[in-house]
């Protein structure tokens, strides 16, 4: 590595550390998935893959509504997904839509995704008793702070004046 400054370091940002941190989280869950031999799953397939298990058959669309993500994100993880033989997709009932359902594979691969989240949860409960303020607290402080005034005016209150 070299000692010189990147790019990055001339935006200073209050952020990184804390994606830094979930990054190094999800990379621990990957570990863990490959230690245990479950080769094409990503820590981000998880919860699709046990609402698909859970609800059966569903639309890319309302797959992201399920799991709190852009319907674009998801249509790229049902295409790593079906590359990964976790799932198989064909036309919805409309031209745009498609739906999305478990393979055996990916039916296969459920039982230890549900082990291994009652598992992560029970390690971020651990994280949690170590730390004098929990990231559940402040997730629930931060959404809170932004209901009463959101991130979008705070902005643009700094935002220089034209």
């Amino acid at each position: 590595m070299s000692d010189q400054p990147t790019l990055r370091d001339q935006l200073p940002s209050r952020w990184r550390p804390l994606f830094a941190v979930l990054r190094e989280l999800d990379r621990g869950i990957e570990d863990l998935y490959v230690d245990l031999g479950v080769e094409g799953v990503k820590p981000r397939f998880s919860m699709a893959l046990m609402f698909l298990d859970l609800a059966g058959p569903m639309t890319i669309r309302r797959l992201a509504e399920e799991t709190g993500v852009s319907h674009s994100a998801m249509s790229q993880s049902v295409t790593a997904m079906r590359g990964a033989g976790l799932v198989a997709s064909e036309p919805g009932p409309d031209a745009r839509s498609r739906v999305v359902s478990l393979t055996d594979r990916g039916r296969e691969v459920v039982p230890l995704l549900r082990a291994e989240w009652d598992a992560t949860e029970a390690a971020i409960a651990e994280l949690e008793e170590e730390l004098p303020y929990p990231p559940s607290r402040v997730a629930d402080d931060l959404a809170e702070a932004v209901r009463r005034r959101p991130f979008a005016d705070r902005v643009r209150s700094r935002m220089p004046r034209a």
